[in-house]
Formats: C-alpha cells, structure tokens, sequence
C-alpha cells in the first residue's frame, strides 16, 4: 500500500471540500478557490473532516497514481488555508530587481530590463538589502513553483562569482578561476 497515498488528508475549519463526477475536486478556503480534475480511476471520500483516496487494485500505474492524487489534493488544501511562497536572491553588482504595479523590473547585466508581468493568482514582492530578495506568493503551488523558476531562468547563477538570480536555499558549488602561467 502507497505510504503516502493511504494517509487521510484532515480538513482545516473553514474549508470545504467538493468531489464532483469525473473526480473533479474543489477545495475553498480563506485564501482563495482552486479546482482540479484528478485521474478518474482514484476513488475520493470526504469523510467528516477528512478525505481518504483509495484506488482499485495493485497495478504499477495504479500504485504511482494513489500517492500523486493524495499530494494534488493536500497541497490544494494547504494553498487555500495558509499559502506557498519561493524567495529568490539576485546577486552581483549592478543586478537589482524592482516593482511597479504588476510588472517586476530586472536589471540583469543586459542591455535592456527584463520585464515580466505577475500570472493570474500570483504575487511578487521585492525587498531591496544588501541582496534584493523577490517573493513569489500564492496559492497554486505549481504555479508559484513555475513563475520562480521563470524568473531565476532570466540569469541563472555561475559558479565563479555566483552572480544571477538563485533560490535563498539554493547552495551554489563554486569553481576556481583560471590562474595566471608561471
């Protein structure tokens, strides 16, 4: 049995849960409303507080569906109640990120700023420091994933001098320059 996929998922206050036909599941909460279609052979229970996925039988596929389904729909229900958020560093001299209205400004050692407009449903905020740190927030976590992920594609760090735009956790393995002839 799936380790993960047999854990019920318990269902915070003030959050509902909905399971149409075709495994359709909606999930509302105090942040906001996310719905998704998940695969058809799952069976989804909403029993009191708590969902529980089954699956048919011991089939590799099934096997391997059981615990996604189970994770699809926990983090729907933890995006609506409290939320996901990925920081991102922009290092180096001269990179600075900053903020207007929805648009997220990046100087990144191009000619010309990189622009980027935030996604439906997704919010940047910049604090500006001795490193400018970018907050990806919001409630899908897939889509916050995406968007940072975007964002550190625009200048991805070297390993030399560790400039461009890195996850906070992120560690980069730093190289030795070249050195001069003898």
């Amino acid at each position: 049995m799936s380790r993960i996929g047999r854990m019920p998922i318990a269902i915070p206050a003030g959050v509902t849960v909905d399971v149409a036909e075709n495994n359709k599941v909606t999930v509302k909460g105090p942040k906001g409303e996310l719905s998704r279609v998940l695969p058809s052979e799952m069976e989804i229970k909403v029993e009191g507080a708590e969902i529980i996925v089954s699956r048919p039988n011991d089939l590799k596929k099934m096997k391997s569906l059981h615990g996604l389904t189970r994770t699809l729909i926990n983090n729907m229900v933890v995006g609506v109640t409290a939320g996901y958020e990925k920081k991102l560093e922009v290092n180096g001299v001269g990179y600075k990120a900053a903020k207007a209205g929805k648009k997220l400004t990046l100087s990144l050692g191009y000619s010309h700023p990189v622009e980027m407009e935030d996604p439906e449903g997704i919010e940047t905020v910049v604090e500006q420091g001795a490193t400018t740190v970018i907050t990806v927030k919001g409630i899908d976590k897939e889509k916050v994933g995406q968007f940072a992920a975007e964002i550190r594609d625009k200048r991805r760090p070297e390993p030399y001098k560790g400039k461009g735009i890195k996850y906070v956790d992120e560690v980069i393995r730093r190289k030795v320059g070249k050195t001069g002839k003898k």
